[in-house]
């Protein structure tokens, strides 16, 4: 099993990072290589995704989620294994830290040596960066889901 773990610091307030997080059918925005995510329930999203060439799809499930706080999720069904952890921490009133964990089963030698080279954690630190880039630029979340499970 492999893990990632990165962070980006975004200048808007934790509810309103925390909100759009939430918004799964908008990945598609800043996280390179999501094809499409369809929320089928509140806790079971669909996502179909496609990474130097390599398509897949697989379901997730949402396993935690508070509110300000955190998200986790797992795969549960699908071409993809993995599980994480996205926080969400209030540095100031108007500036919020995002931290992702992930872990993931690679997939073949030559996911193995992608992920030994570095590039899942490339791919989710520009991830990150252009998260930072979509709701900066807006100021305001696409929608919210203030749920807990």
């Amino acid at each position: 099993m492999s893990h990632v773990e990165e962070y980006v610091e975004v200048n808007v307030p934790v509810r309103t990072a925390y909100n759009q997080w939430t918004q799964f059918e908008d990945f598609p925005a800043f996280m390179e290589g999501v094809e499409r995510i369809d929320q089928r329930s509140d806790t079971l999203t669909h996502w179909v995704t496609n990474v130097n060439g390599v398509r897949r799809e697989f379901d997730a499930q949402i396993t935690e989620q508070l509110p300000d706080r955190r998200v986790a999720w797992m795969t549960v069904d699908g071409e993809a294994r993995q599980a994480g952890l996205v926080t969400f921490q209030p540095i100031d009133a108007t500036t919020t830290k995002v931290v992702l964990h992930m872990n993931w089963v690679p997939d073949g030698i030559a996911e193995a040596a992608a992920d030994k080279l570095g590039f899942v954690k490339r791919q989710v630190n520009g991830d990150l960066k252009r998260f930072k880039l979509f709701i900066e630029s807006r100021g305001v979340e696409t929608g919210a889901w203030r749920g807990e499970v």
